[in-house]
């Protein structure tokens, strides 16, 4: 292989190497926004969770069966 065309290989190489390192970079960042909204509505759920079980304690269960005299 002559010294133009190993140069012309290794551009080449390095032009796919590029397109495939922004791709890959691409797929971080929306990857990382996916994240970040799941967190998000993971602490949202997280939160309605704890105000249903604040809203149930004092309250009785309609399920339970009462006790026997």
């Amino acid at each position: 292989m002559t010294h133009p065309d190993r140069l012309e290989a290794l551009e080449f190489k390095l032009a796919h190497l590029e397109r495939g390192l922004q791709e890959l970079s691409d797929v971080v960042i929306r990857q990382q926004q996916d994240l970040g909204r799941l967190l998000l509505r993971n602490q949202q759920l997280m939160e309605q969770l704890e105000d249903l079980r604040e809203q149930g304690e004092g309250q009785k269960d309609p399920h339970e069966v009462p006790p026997h005299y």
